[in-house]
């Protein structure tokens, strides 16, 4: 089994001055998260639900080892993301909504070039290529250039090239942003499909329909800190997940009026 464990992460950034004066503070750092831990595991999709500026993207960018936490940890099977990022790495990936293409090129030159970047023998690379291919419909338009495509075309050939390396860990920040509706059920089936090949799929999103539709268990994420981490079923209480997220929300800024986040 792939267990991600995610120990106390904490990240603060710098305040300029010139950025100080014109919000009217004297902080010189500003708490981006707070001490975020949770766990999630193979075969499960795992989502962070909060509004903007929560602190759901500098999570994800800690856990793909992009920035690294003041202080804290993620262990990928036990392997640390602060000390060992290059090993970290090569088993996960780390996704997002506005993936880019070489619009000249086609999805099977493109897939043939990253499989290379990869050091993916060729033979297994074929393989893989022809089965993925298969399974997103991309055989259909494979040697079309990818200026060509439609937009859910478009993100089906990002989202297999992200993928090429096989990896256990799926990050994925904001996956539906800016998408329209054919190429954000694209991205819902991928995420489903990562899960039922048994990966270890965390999203980070503020759309309680996607939460719904894709996750097992979740955790609100209000100014950089988990309030609530529960299986769906339990943080909806017999209510909407919208509504369930609101009472929480107000429940812990009447208890946080002055909290922060990014």
């Amino acid at each position: 089994m792939q267990i991600l464990q995610v120990n106390n992460l904490v990240k603060t950034f710098p305040i300029s001055e010139k950025q100080r004066k014109s919000l009217g503070i004297t902080e010189k750092k500003k708490t981006a998260v707070a001490g975020i831990s949770f766990t999630a595991k193979s075969g499960e999709v795992f989502g962070l639900l909060g509004p903007n500026g929560a602190g759901k993207t500098t999570t994800m960018r800690m856990l793909s080892t992009l920035i690294k936490p003041d202080s804290g940890d993620a262990l990928y099977n036990d392997v640390s993301a602060v000390k060992c990022p290059e090993k970290v790495r090569s088993s996960l990936a780390f996704l997002t909504a506005d993936l880019k293409l070489d619009m000249k090129s086609t999805a099977s030159i493109m897939y043939d070039f990253f499989a290379e970047l990869y050091h993916i023998p060729k033979e297994d690379a074929q393989k893989r290529k022809t089965e993925m291919f298969k399974n997103f419909g991309i055989d259909k338009f494979a040697d079309t250039k990818i200026m060509k495509l439609s937009q859910g075309q478009k993100q089906k050939v990002s989202l297999v090239i992200s993928v090429i390396h096989d990896p256990q860990f799926i990050i994925f920040d904001e996956p539906t942003n800016g998408l329209d509706i054919l190429a954000a059920r694209d991205v819902r089936d991928f995420i489903l499909s990562m899960k039922e090949q048994g990966k270890c799929v965390i999203i980070s999103t503020h759309l309680f329909d996607l939460v719904e539709k894709v996750c097992d268990r979740a955790a609100m994420i209000i100014d950089g800190k988990i309030v609530v981490n529960d299986t769906l079923e339990n943080l909806k209480g017999g209510k909407p997940l919208e509504d369930a997220f609101y009472d929480f929300y107000s429940k812990y800024k009447s208890e946080h009026p002055d909290g922060e986040g990014d």
